[in-house]
């Protein structure tokens, strides 16, 4: 019953993910998310000062290529080495490495140019969706998932939950209060990592359950 939940969890997620993208992408495509957009830039860099600036940019390192290759590491060597999960490593190697790629295949697709009014750094490439948000929403999502039944309070589940969304929404905060991406980049690419993880997740899932039948069938069986 437990796995069923997990499971019937994890494709409610990608459908309401992958649903939310879609309708994203249109908005976007007939330029219908300019207003919601404009509203959004205005409030958060309404808040611009030095101490908020560095702030930002400390979060949005965080959510960095070089910063997640690093998080990545060292949550692999914990896998392997610690909780001699290999597993669990391969799902997030796959959930991190696929995430990358496919927020470059969307960026190609839509070709989203960035904002160009108040920058607050100097960075190229497309702009929609934002490959900080899916790389924020994958590691933390994945983190969550793989370190959630190895804590047995709750309070300890609240923390690591709460922590890991409070970190993936500054980061893409962050990114538009530094001025490179529109607030409807930030939310598609929250959509578009959400529907990856949830069906990582969903596979990785229902392989590990037959997995674990077959080899418990083959015990079963007599000598």
């Amino acid at each position: 019953m437990k796995l069923k939940s997990h499971l019937t969890l994890a494709f409610l997620i990608s459908l309401a993910s992958i649903i939310g993208f879609c309708f994203m992408s249109l908005w976007i495509s007939d330029h219908k998310i300019i207003r919601f957009d404009s509203t959004i830039i205005g409030y958060v860099q309404g808040w611009e000062t030095p101490a908020l600036t560095r702030i930002m940019m400390f979060f949005t390192f965080i959510g960095s290529a070089p910063f997640v290759v690093v998080l990545s590491l060292i949550l692999l060597f914990f896998l392997y080495k610690v909780l001699h999960h290999r597993l669990e490593l391969i799902l997030f190697v796959y959930a991190v490495i696929g995430s990358a790629i496919l927020n470059q295949l969307l960026k190609q697709f839509f070709h989203r140019m960035r904002p160009d009014f108040n920058r607050l750094i100097e960075i190229g490439g497309y702009s929609f969706p934002s490959g900080h948000a899916m790389n924020a929403f994958t590691v933390y999502a994945t983190i969550t998932f793989l370190l959630w039944r190895h804590i047995s309070y709750r309070w300890g589940r609240a923390i690591l939950l709460v922590g890991s969304i409070f970190i993936f929404i500054l980061i893409g905060r962050s990114r538009i209060y530094l001025g490179v991406h529109y607030p409807s980049d930030i939310i598609g690419g929250y959509f578009a990592s959400g529907f990856w993880v949830g069906t990582a997740i969903l596979f990785f899932q229902i392989y590990k359950e037959k997995r674990y039948n077959r080899n418990h069938n083959r015990q079963k069986k007599p000598a």
